[in-house]
């Protein structure tokens, strides 16, 4: 499903994305807007009046009127084998991995299952509106090539890590420190920048790795520059306890990650509700990235993640679902439930606030921001198109917008999969709203 060499594509439309003046975020409309796509990169962006004459006879024009055309959105965080568990009914972090998480993992060891979910999943993503994310696959190496080939066939930017656990989980999901670091040595070498695919290093969380294990996954980062580094940091107060327990010689749960080469450029850790001053001070200092995932800690009553104060550290941060502990694919219902995990703590984010978390800034905490997250000239040409009538509430709420902004707003407060007409993966529809698409005109 790759795009062929020298093919092009115009779309015209009402565009918005996000730029950023002195660090904060602001909308950027462009009413009648045209988007010229050459070989699955933005060749040009701007008015139609103005671009209209750019378009060549082999390039046809999809016109999308009535909709709001947004960069793809960005996905920081998720689970590939537990989108099959999701909205299980259990108890907080520590109980639902035993009782659900664990027992769902252990399935993808066979391949032939594992290739058959990939797919769903991949499918589910696009059919939301994401067009990138970073994904945990299972302890089992094929659960990773089977994304990473479903992602390739599809044209997706997607970065996945298989999981590093050598203790404190069940004996069909454990691996040695030694094997968790010769199979994903050999993931990165077969995956890790072909064509858009990126290996993360990903030891699940500290509880379930040795010392030995965390100190070969910074061999790894240190091995292979480029690659990322996803994990878990300070969901649940028990896990935090726990964390104390097993390494008590260490001033904090980040410094266990930071004392073996796990912070930096690339480290991104989901979560991060009950941190330290300390903790937040060195995830600044040293350039990390968070993963905020309303859902998940809404859901499993882990807490509130603190976005002012990430803010006032100036750490890159990028929204997540954190599926199947967050209960939803749908970035729209996310960002919904990110506005009211701020509102609960007195802090209100502009429609510019969270967009910017689902694109540009969760580009910027992959460090893809360069390549994804707006509409600029040289980036890679994914995008979503949304309806702003998909349901009759929408509608009638829309029907009575002011602004671009106030539709953008009441689409993430309303919105679901529903509202997704079409999903661009390099210029390419590959979603339609109720289906993959073969072609541009879906």
């Amino acid at each position: 499903m790759t795009r062929s060499s020298g093919s092009s594509l115009a779309v015209r439309g009402r565009f918005v994305d996000v730029t950023l003046t002195d660090g904060i975020p602001g909308l950027r409309v462009v009413e009648d807007g045209l988007l010229i796509v050459r070989d699955g990169v933005i060749d040009w962006f701007g008015g139609f009046a103005a671009g209209r004459e750019r378009i060549g006879p082999d390039c046809p024009l999809i016109e999308h009127a009535a909709s709001l055309i947004v960069p793809g959105f960005i996905d920081c965080h998720i689970h590939f084998p537990q989108m099959e568990i999701i909205g299980s009914h259990g108890e907080q972090l520590l109980e639902w991995l035993e009782r659900y998480a664990f027992p769902a993992e252990e399935q993808y060891g066979n391949q032939a299952y594992a290739d058959r979910m990939a797919g769903l999943f991949l499918d589910q993503l696009l059919r939301n509106g994401t067009t990138t994310a970073l994904v945990f696959a299972t302890v089992h190496p094929q659960s990773a090539t089977a994304l990473f080939a479903a992602a390739e066939e599809r044209g997706m930017r997607l970065i996945c890590g298989k999981v590093l656990m050598d203790r404190n989980c069940p004996e069909t999901l454990r691996d040695t420190a030694e094997q968790g670091y010769a199979q994903s040595r050999e993931l990165i070498e077969r995956w890790h920048g072909r064509q858009r695919l990126g290996y993360a290093v990903t030891p699940r969380f500290a509880p379930t790795s040795t010392p030995a294990q965390l100190e070969l996954a910074g061999a790894l980062l240190r091995e292979f520059p480029g690659l990322l580094l996803q994990t878990h940091l300070a969901e649940n107060r028990d896990e935090i306890d726990w964390v104390r327990q097993l390494f008590a010689g260490q001033a904090s749960y980040l410094e266990v990650y930071h004392r073996f080469g796990l912070t930096g450029a690339g480290a991104v850790f989901a979560h991060c509700l009950h941190l330290a001053d300390a903790e937040w001070g060195l995830l600044a200092e040293t350039g990390s990235a968070i993963a905020f995932c309303p859902t998940s800690n809404l859901f499993l009553g882990s807490g509130l993640f603190d976005l002012g104060m990430a803010r006032r550290q100036g750490i890159k941060v990028g929204l997540a679902t954190d599926v199947g502990g967050g209960t939803s694919m749908s970035m729209l219902q996310t960002l919904r439930e990110a506005y009211q995990v701020c509102q609960l703590q007195g802090s209100s984010c502009s429609p510019a606030d969270l967009l910017y978390l689902a694109t540009l800034g969760a580009a910027g905490a992959l460090g893809l921001d360069g390549r994804l997250g707006s509409f600029d000239r040289g980036k890679e040409a994914d995008f979503v198109v949304l309806d702003p009538a998909a349901t009759g509430l929408l509608a009638l709420r829309t029907g009575r917008a002011e602004s671009v902004a106030e539709i953008l707003f009441a689409l993430m407060i309303l919105g679901d999969d529903r509202a997704v007409s079409h999903t661009y993966v390099a210029g390419r529809c590959v979603a339609d709203g109720v289906q993959a698409c073969s072609a541009h005109g879906c």
